[in-house]
């Protein structure tokens, strides 16, 4: 079992309960998630644990959305999705822990920027491209960002936002794409140790919570005001993400 002290037990158990929230109900909240578990654990091992995490909670969200994805979306991004997945595998396989974090922290920070611009505009259709070097381009940066740090949410948001779908089709589109590219992410992860028995093991105590925040997630989608809550996620994301940094 990895070693974590009480507060780090309480931490993940946190992270655990805020992904099931984030996938079934929620955006916004999954960004908090990332430098959280980078901060209790070592920055490798935070990323296998929460990929763990992650493919538990797609399973929940994916079930309740399995009507709901436009596979044509996901399709088109899938290719270039992969070969981020694999140019992040080979920038993981030269970067250690005292490098990662910063790199993490850094690639958080600069998803709350794409996220605060695609949210700047006063209505929610953000003036995005639909061509295809944009899709290309989304795709392979989710990759990246995704197998290095588990990060992609913002990025998908922003191509999900050019496709103009509805919002119950925008959520099941976004669950589905994820459930596929974090299972495409495990045996790379498990090759590079980020995936172990230990991690798989915390994972699985991990359920519950999960669960719990995935009913969570459902029960208050129309209950909490959206603006004041992504607004308080994004500044406490900011300032996990700057620490890490330092």
């Amino acid at each position: 079992m990895l070693d974590l002290d009480p507060v780090g037990w309480i931490v993940v158990v946190l992270c655990a309960t805020m992904v099931g929230i984030t996938k079934t109900g929620i955006p916004g909240l999954g960004i908090l998630v990332v430098p959280l578990m980078a901060s209790v654990l070592p920055a490798r091992s935070s990323t296998g644990v929460l990929l763990g995490i992650l493919i538990l909670a797609d399973l929940f969200a994916a079930g309740y959305h399995r009507h709901n994805a436009k596979w044509r979306h996901i399709l088109r991004l899938l290719p270039a999705a992969f070969a981020g997945i694999v140019a992040g595998y080979f920038g993981l396989k030269v970067v250690d822990d005292d490098l990662l974090k910063p790199i993490i922290g850094g690639i958080v920070l600069a998803m709350l920027g794409i996220n605060y611009w695609r949210t700047r505009a006063k209505d929610k259709e953000a003036p995005v491209p639909t061509e295809w070097w944009f899709v290309v381009g989304l795709g392979f940066m989710a990759g990246v960002t995704t197998m290095m740090a588990n990060a992609a949410g913002p990025i998908m948001i922003i191509y999900l936002l050019a496709m103009k779908l509805p919002k119950i089709e925008f959520v099941g589109t976004g669950a589905w794409f994820f459930f596929v590219v974090n299972w495409l992410k495990v045996p790379f992860s498990a090759k590079l140790d980020l995936m172990t028995a230990a991690s798989v093991k915390l994972d699985l105590m991990m359920l519950p919570f999960i669960a719990l925040g995935a009913v969570i997630g459902i029960f208050f989608l129309k209950r909490i005001p959206q603006k004041a809550f992504t607004a308080v996620v994004q500044i406490l994301a900011a300032a996990a993400a700057i620490k890490l940094l330092f």
